[in-house]
């Protein structure tokens, strides 16, 4: 086809394939209609029930694969359905391109119904980019810009409002210059701020590690980071901990030299880096805290450096140095240059799950989990009361093993699953959700049985919301409403949804059933009841 006859949505089209960008998650609507109808065949449309969904299943998909991921969204209304999701995404630094469908263009001036008034403002500021065209022949080069800016880092995701008549409009000729569009970011590590920091480390009585999501997404696209962060820990001897809400699994959870997740209050981050006199944040910020201590943010004496992509987590922190860079490269640099101090640990047991008279309990969940540990398994967490024992006792031991809500919204984890499970079809996908939580995305059930996806999903149950429960007890307020949950049939909601489920309330019913579902050809659910 030639360029006098290439429409914008054949060139916009024509920008997403040269991207990879050919999946589209979505829940379509009126605006939307053009956009989807004139895409070509090798497209394929992933239909999600609620846009909170349908941007956790595309986050899933992008953190499994490590690659960009175009969403359609509904104009104003399915936006605001997707903000919840939004949330997760921003923080984990997920290359999403949300494209949304608006109003026919003459017509957003006046507010007619279903047109997104200022939609570049929406989405505002859990978006890298958001805006809409100001002509419908910049609507390639708009998507191009938006897809760059996903991908560059900071990555995250970007917002781009279409009015629905600018898809028949005629593109530009020199739109077809947009397909070999690239952007490279050369951030190593200079070599005089290299030697400044093996410097800093070398000279540590007790150096620690703190790790966060850029080093997980960083071994997905080259799994010798993974290998490189071993190699920094055990020559250092530096005790490793995985940052507050760890979003991914950043490393080993089975080797010696590992610590733990930190416990995301300002007390509980200085008491656990108490006797560390050199403190290393590689790809995290500093910090994201959730319980309010108050307390002083260190122990005097202790050195705090960090090294991450985004400029916002370096400018925002509270204290320390920080240095931007990229994280592959830094770490390949301080993994190659510090002194080996020839001290190596041995081996880490993994704790006993707590047990109960009254039932089973959610730790000896984790435990069924760890027995059955497997290299095609990757797991999903949303289970808020287990946050800080999951890491502790389930086995991980490669990147893009773990994965959890960043931003703690809830209706990250059966969504996310299903998501990732659609990039892996060779893994299984496990994904614990706690009852109140399944309740924000119930509805990714009929897409994971729709396609079949190889997914274990279990509602770890305990009748309410488990972790506002215990916050309402540390803040003194234990009279809290609305915190008991009773009465969900689970079972029945998956079948409903197409999805073969049972319930168990034992270990020994869990266990037998979680092998079952392992071994099942599509998706499962397991109601697992919990004291």
């Amino acid at each position: 086809m030639n360029n006098e006859e290439t429409t914008v949505l054949q060139a916009s089209a024509n920008v997403f394939r040269a991207h990879g960008m050919t999946t589209v998650f979505g829940n379509p609507g009126s605006n939307e209609l053009p956009f989807l109808a004139g895409l070509g065949g090798d497209f394929t449309f992933v239909l999600g029930l609620h846009e909170q969904v349908v941007v956790g299943m595309a986050e899933g998909y992008a953190r499994a694969t490590g690659q960009p991921v175009l969403v359609n969204l509904h104009a104003a209304s399915g936006t605001g359905n997707a903000m919840g999701a939004l949330t997760n995404a921003h923080y984990s630094h997920v290359p999403l391109v949300l494209l949304a469908g608006q109003q026919v263009r003459r017509t957003v001036g006046q507010e007619t119904m279903l047109a997104n008034a200022d939609a570049g403002m929406l989405t505002y500021p859990l978006t890298k980019y958001a805006h809409e065209p100001l002509s419908a022949t910049d609507v390639p080069r708009a998507l191009s810009q938006a897809v760059l800016e996903a991908t560059t880092h900071p990555q995250g995701p970007v917002y781009v409002s279409v009015p629905l008549d600018d898809w028949a409009q005629p593109a530009l000729p020199d739109d077809d210059l947009l397909t070999s569009r690239s952007v490279t970011v050369a951030g190593g590590l200079p070599a005089d701020l290299a030697d400044e920091l093996v410097n800093a480390v070398d000279q540590g009585r007790d150096p620690a590690l703190i790790l966060g999501p850029q080093v997980d997404a960083a071994a997905i696209k080259d799994p010798e980071v993974y290998s490189q962060v071993v190699r920094l820990a055990e020559r250092l001897n530096a005790t490793v901990y995985v940052a507050p809400s760890p979003p991914r699994g950043p490393f080993p959870t089975t080797h010696p030299n590992f610590g733990g997740v930190m416990v995301p209050g300002i007390d509980s981050v200085r008491r656990r880096l108490s006797g560390h006199d050199t403190v290393l944040v590689i790809g995290a910020p500093v910090f994201r805290y959730h319980r309010w201590e108050p307390s002083n943010y260190l122990d005097p004496g202790t050195q705090v450096w960090q090294l991450t992509q985004d400029p916002s987590e370096a400018t925002r922190a509270p204290f320390g140095r920080a240095v931007v860079a990229d994280i592959a490269a830094a770490v390949a640099v301080l993994a190659e240059n510090v002194q080996d101090r020839g001290v190596r640990r041995s081996a880490r047991e993994l704790p006993a799950a707590a047990t109960s008279p009254h039932g089973m309990t959610g730790t000896e969940i984790l435990e069924v989990l760890n027995e059955q540990v497997r290299d095609d398994v990757v797991y999903v967490n949303e289970t808020t009361t287990l946050d800080l024992d999951y890491l502790e006792r389930v086995a991980m031991d490669r990147p893009g093993m773990y994965h959890f809500p960043a931003s703690g919204g809830l209706g990250f984890g059966l969504p996310a699953a299903v998501g990732i499970a659609l990039a892996k079809p060779d893994a299984t996908v496990v994904a614990t959700v706690g009852d109140g939580s399944a309740n924000y995305g119930i509805s990714a059930l009929y897409t994971a049985a729709q396609h079949g996806t190889r997914t274990v999903f279990i509602i770890v149950n305990n009748s309410g919301y488990g972790a506002l429960a215990g916050f309402a007890e540390r803040m003194g307020v234990p009279d809290v409403p609305g915190l008991t949950l009773g009465g969900i049939n689970f079972v029945s909601l998956a079948e409903g949804y197409g999805v073969q489920a049972t319930r168990t309330t034992t270990r020994e019913q869990f266990a037998a059933a979680y092998r079952k579902a392992l071994e099942a050809e599509g998706p499962v659910l397991i109601e697992a009841r919990v004291v």
